[in-house]
């Protein structure tokens, strides 16, 4: 190979992997990749067991509605608790009460007592953990690395959670089809230690101040910064959009996979791997760009080329296509998340990031409650294709409004 050659591909794989060289950063990385495993595991049993006792395409999002709900309506306060608190501490509390609502569904599912309300309110229970620990995950990165690789910290724990959707979803459409459900929710529920002591011998040099305002004054303070700056208001409003219309491909997956293609468990576990590598091969190429330029203009341009995928997976009834599709749907998902949220981190004071962050965290993943279900209500009415190619043009018109319109992200 030629010397200059060799030298190029090595600086491209330390530039993308540079966070890894932090020890701290490393542990969270890998303890949260296998707890992450164990959630597509048991994220493929809940749904295909659900469409495939109701045939319910409501059931399947009321079900991610409940999950989603307490983020919307505690985020906030999680936010507060991640500025007051060790963030540590709020975080192994979460995993604690999802691990319990795991084991749960696994001994409901080996007694045959299962029934579809108990995944429903097991659903909410994990949701109510995310809600507190996912501002003190966010707030928690900026302490794991130095602040110049921030956005490639935040990309590659992206590539986490999608590189375990890779590999957990396939697993969770094998166990499913050769073993049990209840299988399914007991790798879920084992898989939270991981974090959990990744978490316990983390060092983190964060010291939470103790001021004298309470928590409504504090959540407020956050509220206040938010508003106070147009660039964290416009980056707020293309997290929501990006979650509304976006994320609900992932939703209506196993209608597709069962009455468009014919497929069984094992190809709807198949069919989210290829979104999930779709996603990882947006976030490696986002950490490859390190703290470069332009992430308001690259963020806008791969938003209405999602919605340009989403349309076309939407109208296809060819599964090779579709599965192209759905492999650039992920990469550019992933792409637009990445890049506002490190715009995000990059444009808030530390003591303020917490509360901020929760702002952000209900504004990508507290909406996304409010999006399945109504789009899995609309798709029993007008039928799944229907919602999901109107989801891609409001992304491709949302994403040139802001460019043509000269709104401030696209110079950031």
């Amino acid at each position: 190979m030629d010397p200059p050659l060799r030298k190029r591909k090595i600086g491209l794989a330390v530039r993308t992997f540079r966070s890894f060289r932090y020890r701290n950063f490393r542990w969270l990385w890998f303890g949260a990749f296998t707890s992450t495993t164990g959630f597509f595991v048991a994220q493929v049993a809940e749904s295909w067991y659900i469409y495939q006792q109701t045939g319910s395409e409501s059931l399947l999002g009321l079900t991610l509605f409940l999950n989603g709900l307490p983020i919307l309506l505690l985020s906030l306060v999680g936010g507060v608790l991640a500025d007051r608190m060790d963030r540590r501490h709020l975080l192994i509390g979460s995993q604690v009460l999802q691990m319990a609502a795991a084991f749960g569904l696994t001994i409901l599912f080996f007694t045959e007592r299962i029934e579809v309300w108990h995944i429903l309110a097991a659903a909410f229970l994990s949701g109510l953990g995310q809600a507190f620990g996912g501002p003190a995950y966010q707030a928690l990165t900026p302490s794991l690395v130095p602040k110049r690789h921030l956005p490639n910290a935040i990309a590659l724990l992206s590539i986490q959670f999608n590189l375990a959707g890779t590999v957990g979803r396939p697993i969770g459409g094998i166990v499913f089809k050769y073993f049990s459900p209840a299988v399914c929710f007991l790798v879920n529920g084992l898989s939270f230690l991981a974090v959990i002591v990744s978490l316990l011998v983390l060092r983190v040099p964060f010291v939470p101040r103790r001021g004298q305002k309470n928590m409504f004054r504090s959540l407020v303070e956050g509220l206040r910064a938010v508003q106070a700056s147009t660039k964290l208001r416009s980056l707020m409003l293309l997290a929501v959009v990006t979650a509304f219309c976006g994320v609900p491909i992932n939703l209506l997956l196993p209608v597709f996979a069962q009455d468009v293609y014919g497929l069984d468990a094992g190809g709807y576990g198949g069919m989210g791997a290829v979104l999930a590598v779709g996603s990882v091969l947006g976030a490696l190429a986002v950490a490859s760009l390190g703290n470069a330029p332009r992430k308001g203009r690259n963020s806008l341009n791969m938003q209405w080329l999602l919605g340009l995928s989403i349309l076309g997976f939407a109208l296809s009834t060819n599964l090779w296509a579709g599965m192209t599709l759905l492999l650039f749907c992920g990469a550019a998902i992933l792409a637009v998340f990445t890049m506002v949220t490190s715009l995000v981190q990059l444009n808030v004071t530390e003591e303020m990031r917490g509360r901020i962050l929760s702002v952000h965290n209900t504004a990508f993943r507290g909406v996304m409650p409010l999006s399945n279900v109504s789009c899995g209500f609309a798709a029993e009415k007008i039928g799944a294709s229907n919602v999901l190619g109107l989801n891609g043009i409001v992304l491709v018109l949302v994403a040139l409004w802001y460019i043509a319109g000269g709104n401030e992200v696209k110079d950031l």
